[in-house]
């Protein structure tokens, strides 16, 4: 499904990093939220908008989970896509926009990058939340 939704065939994108179908306007600071958590051995839901080998976007609701090998080593990572939510995306895009226009604001990116960090997890406190999971649970209906 991945390949057909992507327009890429499987020699493209097997062995190469998630960055091929990064879309521009997805937001740097949702990718470290993601690698954080997994690198830290636990799971993650997220809203991502990747970029399809002809330039077209796509939303995709993630669930990334690590691997673990018999020693309890991280081993690969494993994501399964579902189809977002129109609803859900109506909160998701306006927030991604304005941690995306933060990250481009400052001319270091590490800045940006951090502002744009900071402003998601105020976002995710304001709206009275301990986590993003959470945060993505109360605007994501249940199918």
């Amino acid at each position: 499904m991945f390949l057909t939704v992507s327009g890429y065939v499987e020699s493209e994108v097997m062995g190469k990093p998630h960055s091929v179908i990064r879309h521009p306007e997805m937001p740097r600071c949702v990718f470290k939220l993601l690698w954080d958590t997994i690198a830290d051995g636990r799971e993650i839901f997220a809203y991502v908008n990747n970029m399809a080998k002809n330039g077209d976007n796509y939303w995709v609701f993630a669930h990334v989970t690590p691997n673990f090998d018999a020693a309890g080593q991280i081993i690969g990572y494993h994501s399964n896509r579902r189809v977002p939510e129109k609803a859900a995306l109506e909160t998701i895009k306006p927030l991604y926009r304005s941690l995306l226009e933060e990250e481009r604001r400052h001319p270091d990116s590490k800045v940006g990058l951090g502002r744009s960090w900071k402003m998601l997890n105020d976002a995710v406190a304001t709206a009275g939340f301990d986590s993003y999971d959470r945060f993505i649970f109360t605007i994501t209906p249940e199918n």
